[in-house]
């Protein structure tokens, strides 16, 4: 049988496996003339350091670029002070979410975030899966740049990554933040919050080392001893256990 000179060998078999495999080119999807009715799910973890209103903000803006043409946002879903380490049926927004994907008549077909980070940490998303799946409901990630394929081995991978990244940045930000208050402590005796232990006093120690803090006033409060603990004979520390409301 005579072979064509313009193809190579196992070129078709190669793309007809990529093209099954989705590798080719990024899925596009078409909505329905009136389009997509969306959940919008967003987080911060704190209310004393950040504000509601402009965190829920650049998320939703987020969320609503990648829907443009798609659909419409008809709800939102926002957790405030939740960490995201927190499984969703345990974050008070995620879990109304979660109860309104089972319900038949939610009135939304799909969920759309604003950032993964913000919405999943580990394998989270892996565990809520069979969930999103068996009620029909899409979930919409800038990561995916649209709807997640949970089919596509590819886009599996980049959710696994886009998880591990999520951990790995709560665990980084928790052992440098844990080491640095720890040097300041040991370097600088500064006070880290809370009572101060017993037999110590709160004093001011200057201006704030970090200069932006420093700029509109913040100043730096350290611990010091009630009481110098007593001296032998010789001059050195007595040592052991001093009780400095007693002087013993």
């Amino acid at each position: 049988m005579a072979m064509r000179m313009d193809v190579i060998p196992g070129q078709a078999t190669l793309a007809s496996w990529a093209a099954q495999q989705r590798k080719v080119r990024p899925r596009r999807f078409t909505s329905s003339a009136d389009g997509l009715r969306f959940a919008f799910y967003g987080r911060m973890s704190t209310t004393d350091c950040q504000d509601r209103a402009s965190s829920c903000r650049w998320q939703r803006d987020y969320a609503q670029d990648l829907v443009a043409g798609h659909g419409r946002i008809v709800a939102e879903f926002f957790d405030e002070g939740v960490s995201r380490r927190l499984a969703w049926p345990d974050r008070p927004q995620a879990a109304r979410l979660l109860a309104a994907v089972a319900d038949p008549a939610r009135g939304f077909d799909a969920i759309v975030v604003g950032e993964y980070e913000s919405a999943f940490h580990g394998q989270q998303l892996e565990q809520l899966t069979p969930t999103i799946v068996r009620h029909g409901v899409q979930l919409w990630l800038p990561e995916t740049y649209g709807p997640v394929d949970f089919d596509n081995p590819r886009q599996l991978a980049l959710l696994d990554l886009l998880g591990v990244v999520s951990q790995r940045e709560v665990s980084r930000a928790r052992h440098r933040t844990s080491a640095a208050m720890r040097a300041q402590a040991e370097l600088q005796g500064r006070r880290l919050g809370g009572r101060p232990p017993y037999g110590y006093r709160l004093v001011a120690a200057g201006p704030h080392p970090n200069h932006a803090h420093a700029a509109w006033g913040g100043a730096c409060i350290a611990w010091k001893p009630t009481r110098s603990p007593p001296r032998t004979s010789d001059g050195s520390s007595s040592g052991g256990c001093w009780d400095p409301t007693t002087g013993g």
